[in-house]
């Protein structure tokens, strides 16, 4: 039997670019967390620092789609070194403002403009978009492109709080920093694979975010980030509260695990299944999984849980990738797929603070009607997008 995986690479080009890929998207785990772990140590404490990280978080939040669209009318080799020099060269600012004492001001200013950092993920999808489009090979390409984000977020941020601790504080931005201008680098050089310009219509030239069916995915992708967002919060205050906080850490690789898994048997599976109806049974799944995490009771129940409720994580976002490139014009793909990224990471934002909010107030275990409520969204948004996209008649998975 064919390796799915492996039929992807036969396309000239491949490999490099999901190589320079993986390289650049690596600063997206790294340097928030980094943020953090730099200024707890010289400024000692943790407001300054999560209120700089999430700084860095809005700030990214809303410049990629911009960056995005930038991308859609001038092509990746024109935007992306600006993109990544201003938001990089922002971060080394940041970085020279704490090791100088620097006003607290300019640290929060630096962070927002660092938030300039284009979205990677979305640019290797475009590419792999413009290699297979319309072709089953897509689903595939958009499933490895999931995993790689889940092992992408799986080895960043233990790297960048390493080096911090290890080497110095400002270490881990600094190496987030030096991947990007690499990564970035080998990317724009890859020439053959990046997707043209195609042509923008009048009527084209507005946001695409103001598309109802493109707001409904982005709802569902929010929702689902709460839902990571939750889980990262209470595993570790649960941990805490269980009298071992190290398996925090095995709690959280464990959802990774089983969204990595799924996501590489989705993409190799061939579903003759209408997109919409296949997002929509994804939605479904991924409200009830969230159900056994109100019955943990100790670790490994709460390990057990997390895995279940990983499961349909990647499945869900593949579909949803699928779907965008089918209801954007080509000219604005780049942004609509970045729109996805957005709205998970501003997800998992909403779905650490209100989670801590509820487990400083109720107890760990209290954070995970969070996830309850965000199930809720998910489900909603679903099904009210398969309404929407059905009368499209999307192509088959």
């Amino acid at each position: 039997m064919a390796n799915p995986y492996r039929e992807l690479f036969k396309a000239p080009g491949s490999r490099a670019f999901v190589v320079a890929g993986m390289i650049a998207r690596m600063p997206m785990s790294m340097t928030g967390i980094g943020l953090i772990t730099m200024l707890a140590q010289l400024k000692g404490g943790y407001a300054l620092a999560g209120a700089v990280a999430a700084t860095f978080a809005l700030a990214t939040a809303f410049c990629a789609p911009q960056v995005s669209r930038m991308v859609d009318r001038f092509g990746q080799g024109r935007v992306l070194p600006i993109a990544a020099g201003l938001g990089g060269g922002a971060l080394l600012a940041l970085l020279l403002c704490t090791r100088l004492q620097a006003p607290h001001w300019t640290l929060f200013l630096f962070a927002a403009l660092a938030g300039c950092m284009p979205s990677i993920p979305a640019m290797i999808r475009a590419r792999w978009t413009e290699l297979y489009r319309g072709q089953p090979q897509l689903q595939t390409a958009y499933a490895l492109e999931s995993v790689l984000d889940e092992v992408c977020f799986i080895l960043g941020p233990p790297l960048s709080v390493g080096l911090c601790v290890v080497a110095f504080p400002e270490a881990g931005p600094l190496a987030a920093l030096l991947l990007l201008a690499i990564g970035v680098t080998a990317l724009v050089a890859q020439r053959a694979t990046e997707p043209p310009v195609h042509p923008h219509e009048a009527e084209h030239d507005a946001s695409i975010i103001r598309s109802l069916e493109l707001q409904l995915l982005v709802l569902l992708m929010i929702a689902m980030g709460m839902i990571v967002g939750v889980v990262d919060v209470v595993s570790v205050a649960f941990a805490q509260q269980q009298g071992q906080p190290a398996a925090a850490s095995i709690v959280l690789s464990v959802y990774a695990i089983g969204s990595c898994l799924a996501g590489i048997a989705f993409g190799a599976l061939k579903l003759n299944i209408p997109l919409p109806r296949l997002f929509m049974y994804g939605g479904i799944a991924t409200a009830v999984t969230t159900l056994p995490l109100l019955l943990a009771s100790n670790i490994l129940g709460l390990s057990l849980a997390v895995f279940v409720s990983g499961l349909f994580f990647a499945p869900t976002l593949i579909v949803a990738m699928a779907l965008v490139e089918n209801i954007v014009p080509p000219a604005k793909l780049t942004e609509g797929l970045t729109w996805l990224v957005t709205g998970v990471s501003i997800g998992v934002a909403i779905g650490a603070a209100s989670s801590g909010w509820l487990v400083d107030a109720f107890g760990a275990r209290s954070g995970f009607w969070v996830a309850q409520a965000a199930g809720v969204v998910v489900l909603g948004a679903a099904v009210q997008s398969c309404r929407r996209l059905t009368r499209g008649q999307p192509a088959v998975a």
